[in-house]
């Protein structure tokens, strides 16, 4: 090779690793440095439940507080029967004693354990069923005044029944039946001809609950039913009625089950 084409060839290397070198240092300008920690495509925050530690179960507020009880002084209500009889005592067969128009406005301050009779505020307390009324909140929330806390009308000329047995039927356990000595009823004294002369008061098991149960009779003996599964013992008394008052009342032997 002569001196003219050998400084040619050389010039020509020299400018092909030239020409390379440039080329990678190009190429790896543009690609990302490498690391070790890899790189979430999706950077946005996931929809998931909560750390396991924070779900926690916390006692719901209206569960803790249902199983309070709440009692009122009194509820306001309006009747909306036509005529509607306020009795002496919490039931139908009680003696009468006054009648509230339709619309009228009245408060209520008691209740019984057990039926749906209330007491109603006035110059003489006197009882009304709740199915004649519209009542401005729930009735439940009474306080409980019969028997404890209101007393019947005595009548100054009876003396009180004397119960002589109470039983169980042999063949029914849940039937029990209760006779007392008998009272004759003196003309006049009859608040009317359909008034009943007995009122017995029964608090009796029926399907796990006490019920209270006025039961009125002409005879001096009544039949029931008593069932067990209370946890309140089942209990009851008879008084006589007349115009004037009860006599009594008597406490019933109340036989076991």
């Amino acid at each position: 090779m002569d001196k003219k084409n050998f400084w040619a060839a050389f010039l020509t290397l020299i400018f092909l690793a030239i020409a390379c070198s440039f080329a990678s240092t190009a190429i790896s300008s543009t690609l990302p440095a490498a690391s070790s920690t890899p790189v979430s495509v999706d950077t946005q925050t996931p929809n998931l439940l909560p750390p396991t530690e924070t779900l926690t179960p916390i006692p719901s507020t209206e569960t803790s507080t249902a199983t309070e009880s709440v009692v009122v002084d009194s509820l306001k209500a309006k009747v909306i029967a036509d005529l509607l009889s306020c009795r002496y005592g919490p039931g139908a067969e009680y003696l009468y004693l006054y009648a509230l128009r339709k619309t009228a406005n009245i408060e209520l301050i008691g209740r019984t354990d057990g039926n749906n009779w209330v007491i109603v505020k006035g110059k003489n307390l006197c009882w009304v069923n709740t199915k004649y009324l519209e009542i401005a909140g729930d009735p439940q929330t009474l306080k409980v005044l019969y028997p404890a806390e209101y007393k019947l009308p005595v009548s100054p000329y009876y003396s009180a029944p004397i119960v002589k047995s109470a039983v169980r039927d042999p063949n029914n356990s849940s039937k029990v039946t209760v006779k007392w000595t008998d009272i004759a009823l003196r003309a006049g004294d009859e608040e009317d001809e359909n008034m009943f002369i007995y009122i017995i008061e029964v608090w009796r098991c029926e399907g796990g609950k006490i019920i209270f149960d006025p039961i009125a009779a002409n005879d001096p003996n009544v039949t029931f039913l008593d069932e067990a599964g209370c946890s309140t013992p089942s209990h009851g008394r008879v008084f006589f009625q007349e115009k004037h008052g009860f006599a009594g009342p008597a406490e019933i032997p109340w036989p076991a089950q």
